[in-house]
């Protein structure tokens, strides 16, 4: 197979998913094969919906972890759901079906068929309910992945944030210098082996202009000994920035990417910049896993006006 297949988790059903997917799938034509994991009731009730005519090959139970497997350019694995609970609200009534879904995916991983993977979103209040801080730290502890960072990618600039979806109140108390030292290793060693090069990072740091009213100053006892260390093993890296003038445009052109300390510190101006046109990267584990930036948007559900940017970028990201 000269190509690799991507894999696809259709997530939380309750979701824009599927007009998305099926909107991509019937535009745009792709080098890899795609195994869609999801119920197959759904993609059929979604697609009269839409009106979309999407044909699909459905792969028995023995041919899923094969690598002798025949595909077509759309492929489907069927997992069970109670029909009478799609287009309702999200609940935790959908759990034991994401879970199944992520289950057959990570098994294909596992067996080496495939480097490629995308998951479509999912209900962190629902799914995770407080155990993981988001699917990043799921995905790490089912491969246990010690090291590894979330990146949201644009090919003009990405960003990172330190800790992921940390309540503010616990930030500083997450963050040292062995955690920024690791997740920046990580994000090095992610382009120079994707992307054939050194990328220019920024750090910015935890308080407001890197100052600090109380004695101790994270940035100070934190942030700069973790970059100079960083740069004694030939890593580009600067700051720490001020969080409020490293996005200007004259600062935020000298960098591949810019690594906050916590989500919405380097999340609010990545998509202001680019809203949709921008995905979930997590570098570090067995395979790629990318996402769509955004959630399920439950209250868009059946109104065929969803974005399919950030799913078809995901895709394109992969197809290779």
């Amino acid at each position: 197979m000269k190509f690799k297949p991507i894999i696809i988790i259709a997530g939380e059903p309750n979701s824009v998913f599927f007009e998305i997917f099926l909107k991509i799938i019937k535009k745009n034509k792709f080098k890899s094969p795609i195994i869609l994991v999801c119920s197959k009731k759904i993609l059929v009730k979604q697609s009269k919906a839409l009106r979309e005519n999407i044909k699909f090959n459905q792969l028995k139970k023995n041919q899923i972890y094969s690598e002798k497997v025949k595909l077509s350019k759309f492929n489907l694995i069927d997992v069970k759901y109670d029909q009478s609970k799609t287009f309702q609200k999200i609940s935790s009534d959908s759990n034991k079906y994401i879970k199944e879904c992520f289950d057959i995916g990570l098994k294909i991983m596992k067996k080496g068929i495939s480097k490629k993977f995308i998951n479509g979103p999912i209900s962190k209040k629902y799914f995770l309910k407080g155990k993981y801080k988001g699917i990043t730290e799921y995905l790490a502890e089912k491969t246990n992945t010690k090291k590894y960072a979330m990146v949201i990618f644009n090919k003009k600039l990405s960003v990172s944030p330190i800790t992921t979806h940390e309540p503010l109140k616990y930030v500083s108390i997450e963050i040292n210098k062995r955690k920024i030292i690791e997740k920046v290793k990580v994000i090095n060693d992610f382009w120079k082996k994707n992307f054939n090069q050194k990328p220019k990072i920024a750090i910015t740091g935890l308080n407001p202009h890197c100052e600090s009213v109380d004695k101790y100053n994270e940035d100070k006892k934190i942030t700069i000994p973790a970059v100079k260390r960083l740069n004694s093993l030939k890593i580009n890296i600067n700051g720490p920035f001020a969080a409020d003038t490293i996005f200007t445009k004259s600062n935020r052109k000298k960098y591949d990417i810019i690594i906050g300390m916590y989500h919405d510190q380097v999340l609010t101006p990545i998509k202001t910049l680019f809203e949709y046109n921008a995905i979930n990267v997590t570098v570090g584990l067995p395979f790629i896993r990318v996402s769509p930036d955004h959630g399920p948007n439950e209250s868009m559900l059946g109104k065929k006006k969803s974005d399919i940017t950030s799913l078809l970028n995901s895709i394109r990201f992969l197809d290779n």
